[in-house]
């Protein structure tokens, strides 16, 4: 991601476009681009603490929808495509899962009218894993991951393009916490707590 991340500020700033009109009560702002999904590096223990798991990274296209109720104020729903995560015991493969992580933000736009616009949001996040399979250690078992609740917190820049669009590098934290269960046994909780970092290109209609 470093790299689209470090075009997407150049064209941002090199453009040198106007500042735009800020967003009016009413607005909708589409966006769509790419962003990572980068658990934390302690994702927890199972099996009483004989087992450290592990969950990997992954990046896919994103979307979010904001509806603005002032300049300063909005409601943003993000979507993405199914992320896939490889989990890993005590180093060894041990499954994969999907997953979806729709979230829910209330925002606030501290320079609605700027060409540069930082903002921050606090919000819900619910994660529904599926399509978990098993591998290595865990072939033959029914691995299961419950789903998650829980908040999440957004920072971003939104650059000034042209006309109605423009382009935003954003990160989030999110509190993704599943329990993991073996042939429906609980064996532990995995904390995933990633941040979500990237870049999208908006249009505001």
């Amino acid at each position: 991601m470093k790299h689209p991340l470090s075009l997407a500020v150049f064209a941002a700033l090199a453009l040198g476009a106007p500042a735009l009109k800020a967003a009016n009560a009413g607005d909708w702002q589409f966006k769509f681009g790419a962003h990572v999904v980068d658990p934390k590096s302690n994702n927890g223990t199972l099996a009483g603490g004989t087992l450290k798991a592990d969950v990997d990274s992954d990046w896919k296209p994103t979307f979010s929808l904001e509806y603005y109720f002032s300049q300063n104020l909005g409601l943003e729903v993000l979507a993405a495509l199914p992320f896939k995560h490889d989990i890993s015991l005590n180093g060894t493969k041990a499954g994969s899962t999907k997953h979806l992580p729709p979230t829910v933000s209330l925002q606030w736009h501290f320079l609605p009218d700027a060409k540069v616009s930082p903002f921050v949001g606090l919000g819900l996040n619910y994660t529904r894993f599926f399509s978990t399979k098993e591998t290595g250690p865990l072939a033959g078992t029914n691995l299961d991951l419950d789903d998650s609740w829980g908040l999440a917190a957004h920072v971003g820049v939104d650059f000034a393009l042209k006309d109605r669009w423009s382009v935003t590098l954003d990160a989030r934290w999110m509190d993704i916490d599943t329990d993991v269960k073996v042939d429906g046994s609980k064996v532990g909780t995995v904390n995933i707590d990633p941040i979500v970092y990237g870049v999208a290109f908006g249009y505001r209609f």
